[in-house]
C-alpha cells in the first residue's frame, strides 16, 4: 500500500486533490455513480465470472421472472452435474419484436446455407418462401432437412398463437425424441402429458403441439386492472366488470392500452372479446322469429359470427376512444393504473394480480382491483420450445423439463420463501399441469382459489371463427385505433358533449370496409403474403377512410346534426 501512495500518478492526483477540494468532492461522486451498480453487484447471480455452460434464453417474460427462473435452473443444474451455468436471457421486446428477430436471424443463416455450403444462387423469391409452410419449394425442403441455428437455445414465453406460428415455419423443433427437446422429455415423463395433467387441449385453447414443438409452460389470461381511488374520483361507481363497462364515456381519457402491434398477447385479449361478441349475437340470431323460414345452425352460427365481429370491432373503437395512449409494452398498463395515472387498463392476469397485491395495505385491502371477465377470456398458455439449430440442445431440454416439472411449477404459483418457491417475488402464474392442484400445493399458492381448469368452462374458444383473423385483428386496431388515435378520441370527445349524438356515433363506428368476410380473405390474403409494401399500402388507404370518417363524425357532432 505505502509503494502505490508513493507513485508518482498517485501523488499528482493527492496534491490535484488538495489544491481543489470542491472539485475533488464532486469527482468521487461521479465515480462512486458510475462504479456503484458494480459495487453493488449481488454475489448470488446468473452471470457468473466463469461458466462451464451457456443456455441463450430469447423471452418476453419481465425481470421477476427471468431472475427466479434463472438463479433456481442454475442451482439444479450444478447440483445435477457439478457444472456452472450461465443463463443469457435475451428480451428483445415483446412477441411482435421476437418474432421479427427470428424471422431476420434465420433469414441470414439460412442465406449463409444457402450460397456456402449448398452453392445455391440466394433470391428474393427463396427469402419470402423458405420459412412458409404452404410450400413445397426446394428451398423449404432444405431448410427442414438443416440443423441451422441463430444462437439461441429456447423460446421462452408469449402466446400459443406465436408459437403455432414458429413451429408451422420450422423454427421451433421436437428434437430427437432421445436425447434432445420436447419429445425426449415426453417419453422419459409420458404422465406430465395426458388430460390428467397438461391436455393437448382445453375449452378449444391448445396447450400443447401434437408435434412436440412447443408445450405451455403456465396458463395465462386477461381481464382488468382498475383503481379503486380513480374510479370514486371519477363518480363511476360500479367497479369494470366486463370489457362492454370500459366503453363507457365516463372513462374518456383514463383507459391504458396496448399496441397490440407489440405485444401476442394483447392482441389475444381483443381476440376474446370479439368472441364473447360472437358468441352473444349468435344467440340472439337463435332467439329471432323466422318468419316461417328454417335456419340452420350454420345459418345461425355465420349470421351472428358476422354480426358479433362488427360489435367487437366497435367495442375496440369505443375503448380505444377512451383511452389515453397505446403504450409500446404491456408493463406500463397496471404500473400508470397503479399510480393513477389511469383508471382502469387491459392487461394479463398475473400483471393485474401482481399490481394488486402490491398496493396491499397492511390490513389486507387494496385500492387496485383486478378482474378476468366471466365468459370474455379464455384460459390459454405460456408456451416454451426447442429452437432449430440450438448450440446447447442438451442444457435447452434440461431446462424445458425443469419448467415443466413440479420444482418449475412451485416456482410460477408459491408463496416466497416456501420451499419450492421463488425466494423474494410471488410470480402469481398459475400452473399448466391440472394434477399439481392438490390440497398440499394449494395451500402454499396465493392464487388457490382461481382454478382454471374449472373456470376454462365458462368461456369455449372457437378457433375456426378468429383463428384465421388473429392478423387482421392486430392490424385492423393499429389503423382503426392506433395510428388514428388523436382524430378517433377528437370526434368521441365531442360526441359525449352532444349527448351521444346517434348519426354521428353512426359514422364514427361504420366498418362496412371492414366486415368480417373482407378481414378472412382480401386483408388477411395481403397480411399472409408478408409484402410489406402492399400492407403499408393497404394501411395507408384505410387509414385515410377511417380519418376521414372520424372528422366527419366529429363534425357533425360539433354542428349537433
Amino acid at each position: 500500500m505505502k509503494r502505490v501512495l508513493q507513485h508518482p500518478i498517485v501523488q499528482a492526483v493527492l496534491a490535484w486533490l488538495r489544491a481543489h477540494p470542491r472539485e475533488g468532492v464532486v469527482l468521487g461522486a461521479i465515480i462512486a455513480v458510475l462504479i456503484g451498480p458494480f459495487l453493488l453487484k449481488p454475489a448470488d447471480t446468473t452471470t457468473p465470472r466463469r461458466w462451464d455452460r451457456r443456455l441463450v434464453i430469447v423471452t418476453p417474460h419481465p425481470g421477476l421472472i427471468r431472475d427466479e427462473f434463472g438463479h433456481a435452473f442454475a442451482a439444479h443444474w450444478k447440483a445435477k452435474t457439478g457444472e456452472t451455468l450461465y443463463i443469457d436471457w435475451r428480451v428483445p421486446g415483446g412477441t411482435s419484436e421476437i418474432a421479427m428477430l427470428i424471422k431476420s436471424e434465420y433469414a441470414a443463416a439460412f442465406e449463409r446455407h444457402w450460397k456456402e455450403v449448398l452453392k445455391r444462387e440466394w433470391t428474393p423469391e427463396i427469402a419470402q418462401t423458405f420459412l412458409s409452410d404452404k410450400t413445397d419449394s426446394e428451398a423449404r425442403k432444405a431448410f427442414l432437412a438443416s440443423d441451422i441455428g441463430i444462437g439461441v437455445d429456447v423460446m421462452f414465453g408469449g402466446g400459443a398463437y406465436d408459437f403455432e406460428s414458429q413451429a408451422k415455419s420450422g423454427t421451433l423443433v421436437a428434437g430427437d425424441g432421445v436425447k434432445t427437446g420436447l419429445s425426449s422429455v415426453m417419453k422419459a415423463h409420458p404422465e406430465w402429458f395426458s388430460d390428467a395433467a397438461i391436455p393437448e387441449k382445453l375449452s378449444g385453447e391448445p396447450f400443447r403441439d401434437p408435434a412436440a414443438r412447443w408445450c405451455g409452460a403456465c396458463i395465462s389470461s386477461s381481464g382488468i386492472v382498475y383503481n379503486k381511488d380513480v374510479l370514486k374520483r371519477l363518480g363511476i361507481e360500479k367497479e369494470p366488470q366486463t370489457w362492454a363497462d370500459l366503453a363507457d364515456p365516463k372513462y374518456f381519457g383514463q383507459i391504458a392500452c396496448t399496441d397490440p402491434a407489440k405485444s401476442g398477447s394483447v392482441t389475444k385479449v381483443f381476440e376474446m372479446l370479439i368472441q364473447q361478441q360472437m358468441h352473444l349475437a349468435v344467440e340472439a340470431e337463435k332467439q329471432k322469429p323466422n318468419f316461417g323460414k328454417e335456419r340452420t345452425a350454420e345459418d345461425l352460427n355465420l349470421a351472428g359470427t358476422e354480426a358479433g365481429w362488427s360489435a367487437g370491432l366497435q367495442l375496440i373503437q369505443k375503448i380505444a376512444a377512451n383511452a389515453r395512449y397505446f403504450s409500446d409494452t404491456s408493463t406500463k398498463i397496471p404500473l400508470d393504473v397503479v399510480r393513477g395515472e389511469a383508471a382502469a387498463g387491459m392487461c394479463i392476469d398475473f400483471y393485474g394480480r401482481t399490481a394488486q397485491d402490491d398496493a396491499r395495505k397492511a390490513d389486507g385491502i387494496s385500492r387496485i382491483g383486478f378482474v378476468a371477465p366471466l365468459g370474455g377470456t379464455s384460459i390459454s398458455v405460456d408456451p416454451i420450445g426447442l429452437f432449430r439449430g440450438a448450440p446447447n440442445a442438451e442444457v435447452a431440454t434440461a431446462f424445458i423439463e425443469f419448467v415443466l416439472s413440479e420444482a418449475g411449477q412451485k416456482l410460477w404459483c408459491f408463496h416466497p420463501g416456501k420451499p419450492g418457491g421463488p425466494r423474494e417475488h410471488a410470480l402469481r402464474r398459475l400452473p399448466v399441469r391440472r394434477d399439481f392442484y392438490k390440497p398440499e400445493h394449494l395451500a402454499h399458492m396465493p392464487d388457490a382459489a382461481e382454478m382454471p381448469f374449472e373456470k376454462a368452462k365458462a368461456f369455449v374458444y372457437e378457433a375456426d371463427r378468429t383463428g384465421p383473423a388473429f392478423n387482421s385483428i392486430r392490424f385492423l386496431v393499429r389503423v382503426l385505433c392506433v395510428d388514428s388515435h388523436e382524430e378517433l378520441k377528437t370526434a368521441w370527445k365531442e360526441i359525449i358533449a352532444a349527448g351521444m349524438n346517434e348519426r354521428a356515433l353512426t359514422v364514427l363506428l361504420d366498418l362496412n370496409r371492414v366486415k368480417y368476410d373482407t378481414a378472412i380473405g382480401p386483408i388477411r390474403k395481403t397480411l399472409s403474403a408478408r409484402d410489406k409494401i402492399q400492407e403499408t399500402l393497404l394501411a395507408r388507404q384505410l387509414g385515410d377512410t377511417f380519418r376521414t370518417q372520424y372528422a366527419r363524425a366529429f363534425e357533425m357532432a360539433l354542428r349537433r346534426q
